[in-house]
């Protein structure tokens, strides 16, 4: 055996075996307790890497520019820049640079390049175990959503659905950046005034609860997997992109006979964007989101502005929230990160 090939299983572990090993805790730290990982500070270095798709390499000198206007620095995945056909590289190459930034004491948070699609392969690839053992600051969105949602409930670690580098980094969202995550603030995120940020209540009221959710065709991709985190009690959130009506329908649909909508304690569905109907007969959004949401009975409401758009919250996966479907409202109960 190769000492690449012992280095890889170390740092990789396959599931069969990642599911029977006991995650690292420390002494009296119950394996169940949700971990804040350390907040950034000025100085601090971000590994960048590609799990999912490929990206334009010109963006790298585009993400190095945000990081060093926010006083941080750049590490890169050694296979970044690696292509297998739509695939950012090998799934045990993507895989490992995720293991290996978690692994990497000087890189203090994570962040993915872009979605796409690929994350769901590399998920038995990663080391559970050993990413709750360093614990960090992960935040991307789209198809990222399945390491995000994998790694809080495999690890236990509150992960981050907010902007991937290649996205377009607003005032709006690096200001939540920067009280978020640098500073700990138990925020209040809420809509801007524009068009894009109307609120559609669907059921009114209050609810609190741990926030998960992502993009909503990846996340029914995962169901039937060990990657998914408990629902009862849970603050849903989704958002989707170039979906047509009848596809949403099908995917909630799902999610509903998985028995998963009748146990969540309030629902935020964020941006469609360029969800169209395919025919005149369509059902429009609203009416679909009210036919499976207004009889749970659940405080709940479209439009946040979370999704494929360039004003967008960050989002704590895990954390404990209290939800207004009236006012379209998110308020962290506590700071997210330590």
């Amino acid at each position: 055996m190769t000492f690449k090939r012992r280095q890889f299983l170390k740092t990789c572990g396959l599931a069969t075996v990642a599911s029977q090993i006991p995650l690292l805790t420390a002494q009296g730290e119950s394996p169940n307790m949700i971990i804040k990982p350390p907040r950034l500070e000025v100085g601090d270095t971000v590994g960048l890497i590609a799990p999912a798709g490929i990206f334009e390499p010109r963006y790298i000198e585009v993400v190095q520019q945000y990081l060093t206007n926010l006083g941080l620095k750049a590490k890169f995945g050694k296979h970044i820049l690696d292509r297998y056909g739509y695939l950012a590289g090998k799934d045990g190459d993507r895989a490992q640079d995720v293991n290996d930034m978690f692994a990497d004491d000087s890189v203090k948070a994570i962040l993915a390049m872009r979605g796409g699609w690929g994350c769901n392969r590399i998920l038995p690839l990663l080391n559970y175990p050993l990413i709750r053992s360093h614990a960090k600051i992960l935040m991307g969105y789209s198809d990222i959503t399945s390491l995000l949602l994998a790694i809080n409930a495999r690890s236990r670690i509150v992960t981050f659905h907010g902007p991937v580098a290649t996205s377009t980094w607003t005032p709006f969202m690096l200001d939540y950046l920067k009280r978020i995550l640098f500073n700990g603030e138990a925020v209040t995120l809420k809509n801007t005034n524009s068009p894009e940020g109307k609120v559609q209540t669907i059921v009114t009221g209050k609810a609190k609860g741990k926030l998960v959710g992502g993009n909503l065709s990846v996340l029914t991709a995962m169901l039937g997997s060990p990657y998914l985190p408990v629902w009862q009690n849970r603050i849903l959130f989704l958002e989707d992109v170039n979906e047509d009506i009848y596809r949403v329908d099908r995917m909630l649909t799902q999610l509903k006979n998985a028995g998963i909508l009748n146990r969540i304690s309030g629902f935020i569905f964020g941006q469609c964007t360029d969800c169209q109907p395919s025919e005149d007969s369509s059902l429009t959004l609203m009416e679909v989101l009210q036919d499976h949401i207004i009889p749970l009975k659940i405080p709940a409401w479209y439009g946040a502005m979370i999704g494929h758009i360039q004003d967008k919250f960050i989002l704590p996966i895990g954390a404990d929230v209290e939800i207004d479907s009236e006012a379209g409202t998110i308020r962290l109960l506590d700071g997210v990160v330590s």
